[in-house]
């Protein structure tokens, strides 16, 4: 796991000062992702920079890396866990290796089919290959978009990062207002949109040519399809097994030990019931909060005392939690309002002192059905006898019935179409919420516009194989693994995710609806599979995901600090705070649980203070705990 920066000039550029500086501060804002060593290729075309946290073959896996005499330059952040497998067949067929690491096989599978080898890759993956005999740059990312890449093309330049934030340092970038909109609905901006103008993100399951000269090409070489087989309850439940026994195993491999996230939920202890097989002294970690009801801690010790494992666990107070929240949002570059960034960071942090890499669950959800609101078609059945024109009346009459009378959601949802409704996991503020929130409302930005290519390659499938296939382009890779990306990195640490294996969703794609959600169980056949290997006590628990009391805390301990925040926040060209306070008040008197809306507003604000105002100011040491300083 590392961090690179790079650029590409239109026109040969000498080996200048100027350009070093620039390249040596883009790598340094990336400090945190590779504290163990950096490394610079310079060419009168392309410019490269790296960081790495040696993690595979740590004495001889330097970069950037040349491959062929130097015919060919690498810089690579990820890992690829059939490497192993690729390197012996490469052998076989005459190429030769001067390292044992997973680098030099992309580059060598680079070398032998050119943009085919992104096909083969199992893993994830960011990379650039610069080709010095062709004049071409060749980048992709994985299939899932577990691994963040960045780019933008300005003055015949196109630059590119692990983060956002390093290209920053080399252009100037304003608030994109288009981007400000999709952000409140969806609480992240969708890709390959950024929140400002010019940057934006390779999307996953893509790569690029770049020649000199010419624009850059992305084409897409892996969509995620789904197709039921019917197939039997025993085969699928043994199928399941069998390829996440596989997924761990491999996601294990390290020259360096590895650990692994422990919840109070059946996702990560499935994997930890599984690294224990192949590795009985891991490690694990855990992290909650004061307030009763808001800590997994209990039940992941419980779950590491049956499995026999280590765990450590970290209490976040509220006022730590404030604290650390503008480094977080930093380490984000883009404004993420999911409060579960804050305690992942925590986890990583306290994991970081024990291991340099660690399992986790992410992508479970997604790919088995794992979230209480794909229930919804099955509750909203009832609408689809209902004949047209009275679902226009009832429509008609829920757009009239005031907002928090019982009922009119229920409603309003049922009459609904679901490709209207639904725009992912995350649904923060409606259009006409928006309108009362923002100065200069937009119109013709509906959230359709990002989820409708979506739909149509939906078609033929159940309402919630939709829903799945939404939340895998939008909300896994702009929230779920966005945060596990950056809080991670934040601490110098590498997290894999052995549910998001192309492997595992080769057969997680074959499931029926019925074997998705039954019995009102979310997960049922993943749970069914993990019977006789996780603890029994976490088999059927309900999903918490990692449950931040915020809610609470805007009444109470939070509230004087959310006041001075919305009265000295500059942002009075882009909100009403007059509605914001309103949403506020609504909240404290129990009138709405606006917490997550607001949480919205206030992550921006935060963001704002960052990268708009500069009020704050990181200060990073090349040491693998980072120490930052906010002045």
């Amino acid at each position: 796991m590392c961090g690179f920066v790079g650029c590409i000039h239109d026109k040969p550029k000498a080996k200048n000062t100027d350009i070093k500086k620039i390249m040596i501060d883009m790598n340094n804002m990336i400090t945190h992702r590779g504290p163990d060593d950096e490394g610079y290729f310079f060419d009168q075309y392309v410019n490269f920079g790296f960081r790495r946290l040696s993690i595979i073959d740590v004495d001889n896996g330097k970069q950037p890396l040349s491959y062929e005499n130097e015919r060919y330059w690498i810089i690579f952040n990820g890992e690829i866990y059939n490497y192993l497998e690729l390197r012996k067949e490469l052998i076989d067929q005459g190429y030769k290796f001067t390292t044992d690491s997973d680098t030099e096989v992309i580059t060598a599978l680079y070398s032998s089919i050119k943009e085919q080898a992104v096909r083969k890759l199992r893993g994830m993956f960011a990379f650039v290959i610069w080709d010095k005999v062709e004049k071409r740059l060749f980048g992709a990312r994985d299939h899932f978009g577990i691994k963040p890449f960045f780019y933008c093309d300005q003055d015949n330049t196109t630059y590119f990062a692990s983060e956002k934030k390093s290209i920053l340092e080399a252009i100037n970038e304003e608030l994109d207002v288009h981007s400000l909109q999709h952000y409140l609905s969806f609480q992240y901006v969708p890709e390959p949109s950024t929140l400002t103008k010019t940057i934006k993100k390779l999307p996953s399951g893509h790569y690029f040519i770049k020649k000199i000269g010419t624009k850059m090409e992305i084409k897409k070489y892996w969509q995620p399809h789904f197709q039921s087989t019917n197939t039997t309850d025993s085969k699928i439940i043994t199928e399941i097994q069998d390829v996440l026994i596989d997924s761990v195993n491999v996601h294990m491999r390290s020259d360096v030990p590895v650990g692994s996230f422990l919840s109070g939920g059946i996702d990560s202890s499935f994997v930890v019931s599984i690294a224990k097989q192949i590795n009985p002294a891991i490690k694990t970690f855990s992290v909650g909060f004061e307030r009763e009801g808001f800590s997994e801690i209990n039940v992941a010790e419980e779950t590491a005392h049956a499995l026999n494992v280590e765990n450590y666990s970290y209490v976040i107070s509220p006022e730590e939690f404030i604290t650390e929240l503008p480094k977080i949002i930093w380490h984000m570059d883009d404004p993420l309002a999911d409060p579960a960034a804050v305690p992942l960071y925590f986890v990583a942090r306290e994991a970081r002192k024990q291991v340099k890499v660690a399992l986790s669950g992410e992508g479970a959800d997604e790919l088995f059905g794992g979230y209480n609101i794909y229930r919804e078609p099955q509750s909203l059945r009832m609408f689809s006898y209902i004949p047209s024109p009275l679902k226009h009346v009832l429509k008609t009459l829920s757009t009239v019935l005031p907002d928090g009378v019982k009922g009119k959601s229920f409603i309003e949802r049922g009459v609904t179409a679901l490709e209207e409704r639904y725009i992912g996991n995350a649904n923060m503020f409606d259009e006409k919420e928006k309108k009362l929130l923002l100065v200069n409302y937009l119109t013709n930005l509906e959230n359709k516009n990002v989820t409708s290519s979506i739909y149509s390659n939906s078609i033929g499938y159940d309402s919630i194989t939709k829903m799945q296939n939404i939340d895998i382009h939008t909300w896994l890779k702009g929230d779920i693994l966005l945060k596990a990306d950056k809080m991670s990195m934040a601490n110098s640490l590498e997290v894999r995710v052995p549910f998001l294996d192309k492997q595992v969703f080769n057969i997680a794609s074959k499931l029926s609806s019925n074997q998705k959600i039954r019995n009102g169980t979310t997960k049922y056949i993943l749970r069914k599979a993990a019977e006789g290997i996780v603890p029994e006590h976490v088999w059927n628990r309900k999903k918490l995901g990692f449950p931040v009391p915020i809610r609470h805390w805007l009444k109470a301990e939070l509230y004087d600090w959310v006041i001075q925040l919305i009265q000295n926040s500059p942002t009075d060209y882009i909100f009403n705070k007059q509605q914001i306070f309103k949403l506020l008040d609504n909240h404290v008197h129990g009138k709405f649980d606006n917490s997550r809306k607001l949480w919205t507003i206030f992550t921006f604000m935060i963001w704002h203070q960052i990268f708009i105002e500069k009020i704050y100011e990181f200060e990073y040491q090349q040491h693998p705990m980072q120490q930052f300083a906010v002045n």
